[in-house]
């Protein structure tokens, strides 16, 4: 009994001496920081990936990229110059006033559609004004005839900035004036549709009480 325990010491004894000639070996390392904190050697060198290669962004000298001029593409770039959004206040109103007044007289001597449409207006709207429906119905009534209206002349300009363009028949150029054209169309729908579901039943109770 008294020989395993002294065996059992020995061993035990020489355990704990490998242990401290193993503590004994390992040298401290300088480089070696904990997980999260920067090194010093980092610091002074930055850091460097694979090969030696810099992970930093290069820049150029001389640059500064918050003062780089913007393209002309960017959204918050300037604006050029225009000289014809000089005027202000009252003088700015006189002058699309004018301007106005000059595209309705290009619209009645040039477009022979909009001369069509605005001698069916000068009939419906004292007709709208005159029949005697509710205020709603009323603003509907000459809103879509209004409405035609403004659908041409937009219609009327497209078609003179596309011809502005080029008058060679181009395929972009006929689907343009197309969508303009389909564009009235469905304006003029509107326009027949308000005035059959507003005036139709008076005028069909109009013609009931006239026979």
């Amino acid at each position: 009994m008294r020989t395993r325990h002294s065996t059992a010491a020995r061993a035990s004894n020489g355990a704990l001496r490998a242990v401290d000639d193993d503590t004994d070996a390992i040298e401290p390392f300088d480089d070696v920081s904990e997980h999260g904190t920067p090194n010093h050697v980092d610091h002074a060198n930055g850091f460097h990936g694979m090969n030696g290669a810099s992970l930093e962004s290069p820049e150029r000298p001389g640059s500064d990229p918050h003062n780089e001029p913007l393209s002309p593409d960017d959204p918050f770039a300037p604006l050029p110059f225009n000289p014809y959004k000089g005027n202000r206040g009252l003088t700015r109103a006189w002058h699309a006033m004018k301007n106005s007044l000059a595209g309705f007289r290009v619209a009645i001597r040039e477009e022979s559609a909009f001369r069509q449409e605005l001698t069916l207006a000068a009939i419906l709207i004292p007709c709208g004004v005159l029949v005697p429906v509710d205020p709603v119905s009323r603003v509907l009534l000459l809103g879509s005839v209004l409405l035609v209206l403004i659908v041409e002349l937009l219609n009327s300009s497209v078609e003179a900035a596309i011809d502005r363009i080029s008058l060679e028949r181009h395929e972009l150029s006929r689907r343009a004036k197309d969508l303009g054209s389909a564009a009235v169309m469905v304006a003029l729908g509107m326009c027949l549709m308000t005035w059959g579901l507003i005036v139709g039943p008076l005028v069909v109770r109009w013609v009931k009480a006239w026979l």
